[in-house]
């Protein structure tokens, strides 16, 4: 994993003042879906895009990345916004994972390990929303990784957590007019019961 780790700390070490961007279109189109408060939780954050907007929405945020380098960067951000109520930790979540029932919203976008599906489910407070958006294999452009195991396979995303209650599934594949709609990744919004 010190290899892993210093791979994404040079990247984000280039990346060095460059701005988050905008939270991933799961969150973006589904924010009317968050809580009014609680405790979140993303993982493999990156430049924390999605944990800014879940504490800028009011919810007591975790923003998990195994590069420490882009963590400083998030935390510093959040330092400008003001946003007390979000915490960075350099932390490799395939060795720490979540602990059982401790979040009310999960997000994870462009990361995919599926050994940690069972992880984040157990994560879920009862009613707790997960929002997850990565690459698929059926697509139509280059974007996203080359290796097909960090892609997903058609509706797997729906498998992995098929213990939760769907809310929101996208998926669009190579159907119809591939110049417009939502291609080359799926996104889901999910509940664990209560």
């Amino acid at each position: 994993m010190q290899d892993v780790r210093k791979k994404w700390d040079g990247i984000y070490q280039e990346r060095a003042g460059q701005h988050a961007g905008d939270a991933d279109r799961v969150l973006r189109e589904n924010v009317h879906l968050l809580p009014r408060g609680g405790d979140a939780l993303e993982i493999a954050c990156g430049l924390g895009a999605n944990a800014l907007l879940l504490a800028e929405r009011g919810l007591h945020t975790h923003a998990w990345d195994i590069s420490s380098v882009a963590i400083g960067q998030l935390q510093a951000v959040a330092r400008e916004k003001g946003l007390g109520s979000l915490r960075g930790e350099a932390r490799d979540v395939m060795l720490h994972p979540p602990p059982p029932q401790c979040y009310d919203v999960i997000v994870v976008s462009h990361f995919l390990e599926r050994d940690l599906a069972s992880h984040i489910v157990a994560a879920l407070r009862e009613g707790g929303l997960l929002f997850y958006q990565t690459f698929t294999r059926t697509r139509v452009g280059g974007s996203g990784p080359r290796n097909e195991a960090f892609r997903l396979a058609d509706n797997e995303l729906l498998d992995l957590f098929s213990t939760l209650k769907v809310l929101v599934y996208r998926e669009e594949g190579t159907a119809g007019d591939i110049t417009r709609g939502f291609r080359d990744e799926a996104m889901l919004v999910a509940q664990k019961p209560s």
